[in-house]
């Protein structure tokens, strides 16, 4: 009767976290002959849940359903992983990737595949928030990929040197940013 006590105090209790709170419940409703198919289906948990909590408590009282929380801390990542990321941002991708500038997911691919560095694209979109890192929005001039990119630029200016008589040459930005949106 006094674990009943114990339990039903541990329950209404508005110190007690609500984990810990399900557990209490668990253990106080099966003492009341309740069956554990409806426990688990009030409080929302598996059956081998309700089974857990019900040992631990016979095993270790009160002190048994505090238990560990699931899972484990968070491996934090190295500092020289962090710096390694922000460095590779502000840099022009390497010639082998095709790629003009950085984006998150092909960062974390690149680091993986280059370097043996596991992070995932949003730790990477949380270190380029927290350093204010754009690279897609880079003010600077950047050299297109396109072997023909030579050839293609000779054209272009050639006729803006020497049009074909009587034509005008116009100039259309095809990026879409600079119209009305």
């Amino acid at each position: 009767m006094e674990q009943a006590a114990e339990l039903r105090e541990l329950v209404n209790s508005r110190d007690v976290p609500a984990d810990i709170a399900t557990r209490g419940r668990i253990v106080l409703w099966s003492s009341e002959g309740r069956r554990r198919k409806d426990i688990a289906e009030l409080l929302g948990v598996s059956l081998p849940t309700v089974d857990r909590w019900k040992i631990r408590y016979v095993e270790q009282g009160l002190a048994g359903l505090e238990g560990e929380r699931p899972g484990g801390p968070r491996e934090q990542v190295p500092a020289r992983v962090r710096a390694r990321v922000i460095a590779l941002t502000r840099m022009t991708p390497p010639d082998g990737t095709g790629l003009s500038h950085w984006s998150t997911r092909e960062l974390a691919k690149y680091l993986e595949r280059t370097e043996n560095l596991t992070v995932s694209w949003h730790y990477i979109a949380r270190v380029w928030r927290e350093e204010s890192l754009k690279p897609h929005r880079l003010g600077t001039f950047k050299i297109s990929k396109d072997p023909a990119f030579a050839e293609k630029v000779a054209d272009v200016i050639g006729l803006y040197l020497a049009p074909p008589g009587g034509a005008v040459v116009l100039s259309i930005d095809e990026s879409g940013r600079t119209g009305a949106r």
